[in-house]
């Protein structure tokens, strides 16, 4: 099951790979793991998705709050979190599909970022389920390569604003 973790560490190399080997070592698997400088320079705020059973929710957030660098741990799990996720999507686009990938990514208020005489690159951002339903409309016209940041994600209380 996916469990979201909003994580804030002391801004310092290997704070994220005490975390990955935190997580690994325990046998859990990182489904995504996004960090980045926050409204602190001193700090980075790590969303991290793990697929483990809810059981252990509070083991790991535990866990991950014993680390030395750790500031805060919130499971988003459950609460009102705003999840996004950015993806690029290369398809195969012949003159004949053009307009119909055009008409798919405006429905999904995607961009063209790159388009060629046998290719095009969508860029999207939304929930990760939202992205999932592009893809599934793009694989019949040809995906070529998908890549994606992993998911993103903040509550919409003041839940992760203590520094």
């Amino acid at each position: 099951m996916k469990q979201i973790f909003g994580i804030l560490v002391v801004n310092r190399p290997t704070v994220l790979n005490h975390i990955a080997s935190l997580i690994s070592r325990r046998g859990y698997n990182i489904m995504s793991i996004a960090a980045g400088t926050c409204e602190d320079p001193r700090l980075t705020r790590i969303t991290l998705v793990v697929d483990c059973e809810e059981e252990t929710v509070d083991q790991i957030r535990k866990q991950l709050s014993k680390l030395v660098d750790t500031v805060h741990v919130a499971d988003l799990t459950k609460t009102q979190a705003i999840e996004r996720e950015l993806a690029l999507i290369k398809v195969k686009a012949e003159a004949k599909d053009r307009s119909a990938l055009v008409d798919i990514a405006n429905i999904f208020k995607a961009k063209i970022v790159s388009a060629h005489t046998s290719t095009m690159v969508i860029e999207t951002s939304g929930n990760p389920e939202t992205i999932d339903a592009l893809i599934v409309l793009m694989e019949e016209h040809g995906i070529l390569e998908i890549t994606r940041t992993g998911v993103i994600a903040m509550a919409r209380e003041e839940e992760l604003t203590e520094c």
